[in-house]
């Protein structure tokens, strides 16, 4: 218990660190789970109170491009490296890059607290923030082939019939040999399997139940 109430003052002190008086946090157009979740939800509301959340988006991929060098990497990432020794590092870094404050706070909060492990995730639970913020709907479609131009678009106009006004589509293909031909979409927190692979499991199920 003492740890969580730890965390969650954490996560207070980030959404309000340059902003002042400290108020509540401002709640994201969409929930993200895990700890990943919980900064990302802390670092959209700092940034939302100070009127920044394209350019943290920006400053976010950037972190994260610059934690990959193998040079800060071996730093920043080595679970044996004092807390203060991965601070100054990421320090010096984003005083280079003249980040914000609020990403600033960020990046200090999570090597004081060994977590920069975890950026991938913030910087992904960040982007579907964003993403719904914008009113984008991920759709991600996935094929035995890729699709032809004429299909794809055919495709967008009938997934766009399915958005409410003011949303707008963002469309990912990918491509799955192994489910034989169809396709699989996933809009949103919609779920469907038009594949070959499925059809044939379904048969193979029905048959083996008539036997």
């Amino acid at each position: 218990m003492a740890a969580v109430a730890g965390f969650s003052l954490k996560v207070r002190q980030l959404s309000t660190s340059v902003a002042r008086p400290a108020s509540k946090l401002v709640k994201p157009p969409i929930q993200v789970y895990g700890l990943e979740g919980r900064y990302a939800t802390a670092l959209y509301s700092a940034a939302t109170k100070q009127n920044k959340l394209d350019q943290i988006e920006k400053e976010l991929s950037r972190v994260w491009t610059l934690l990959k060098d193998p040079k800060l990497s071996s730093i920043v990432m080595n679970p044996h490296t004092k807390s203060t020794v991965k601070q100054k590092a990421v320090n010096d870094v984003l005083a280079k890059e003249k980040m914000s404050p609020v990403t600033v706070n960020l990046m200090n909060l999570l090597a004081e607290n060994g977590r920069l492990r975890y950026m991938p995730g913030i910087v992904s639970s960040f982007g579907k923030i964003m993403s719904a913020y914008r009113g984008e709907v991920l759709c991600t479609v996935t094929t035995a082939q890729p699709l032809e131009d004429a299909h794809l678009t055919e495709l967008k106009s009938a997934l766009s019939g399915f958005l409410a006004k003011g949303e707008v589509l963002k469309l990912a293909t990918k491509t799955d040999p192994s489910i034989l031909g169809g396709m699989i979409v996933n809009i949103g927190e919609k779920y469907v399997d038009m594949s070959t692979r499925s059809k044939i499991q379904k048969l193979t199920k029905i048959m083996r139940e008539t036997v």
